[in-house]
């Protein structure tokens, strides 16, 4: 017999790590991943009231530059005939208050992870970042380079620095994630179904996730083996 349904959402400014927590979660949890706009899309034209148990459609690849966003996951199984459903799934989706009011004409929330990164040191991270516009491979220059400075690892092509990951832009994006996240984390924070993590490098925070997580749902790895 499948277990409950869990809804959980991940959030967190740009250069939070959300993306190697989604990875892991993924990892961890059997979970496959499904694109925050097509859930939402779905669920809409489905004419709303339940979270769709849903199939995967790709990564969620659309985020990028907005800062919160993450894909959507499910759990392993299906949504067949005579197969298991899938026990549930996490997003970074919403990004503001009123897409939290929106989702929850939706669906019912179990759990809210909240990143918490110091200013400095997501500053430091997104302005290290470097992408290959064609395939969207992204590079961090203090701990993910290239084996070639400026040049992508598998096509020679260069790499760019987005617009909006230079120094003077980076500011200007935590700020402004900053503004429109706050009220969302206090709607959550009021229902009692936030979990904040604080820190400075992923691999001290996510044993804390894990932890987490697993008082929830088993996982299918150690959290050793992540």
């Amino acid at each position: 017999m499948a277990s409950k349904l869990l809804r959980a959402v991940v959030l967190g400014p740009p250069g939070s790590g959300k993306g190697t927590v989604c990875e892991r979660i993924a990892r961890s949890f059997g979970l496959q991943h499904l694109s925050s706009g097509q859930f939402l899309r779905e669920s809409l034209r489905g004419g709303g009231g339940e979270c769709p148990r849903g199939r995967p459609v790709g990564g969620g690849g659309g985020d990028r530059g907005r800062g919160v966003s993450r894909p959507w996951h499910l759990r392993r199984g299906s949504d067949g005939d005579g197969d298991p459903p899938p026990p549930g799934y996490a997003t970074g989706f919403p990004r503001t208050l009123g897409q939290a009011e929106a989702l929850d004409r939706i669906c019912e929330l179990d759990l809210v992870i909240s990143l918490n990164i110091p200013f400095e040191t997501l500053k430091d991270r997104l302005s290290a970042r470097w992408v290959h516009p064609a395939s969207g491979r992204v590079y961090n220059m203090d701990f993910n380079p290239p084996h070639v400075q400026g040049v992508d690892d598998l096509t020679g092509e260069p790499l760019v620095q987005r617009e909006d990951d230079k120094p003077e832009a980076v500011a200007a994006r935590l700020r402004k994630y900053k503004d429109a996240a706050k009220p969302v984390i206090e709607l959550y924070k009021s229902r009692g179904i936030l979990h904040s993590f604080s820190g400075t490098e992923t691999n001290k925070i996510w044993p804390y996730v894990y932890t987490l997580l697993s008082s929830k749902i088993p996982p299918i790895l150690s959290d050793e083996e992540n």
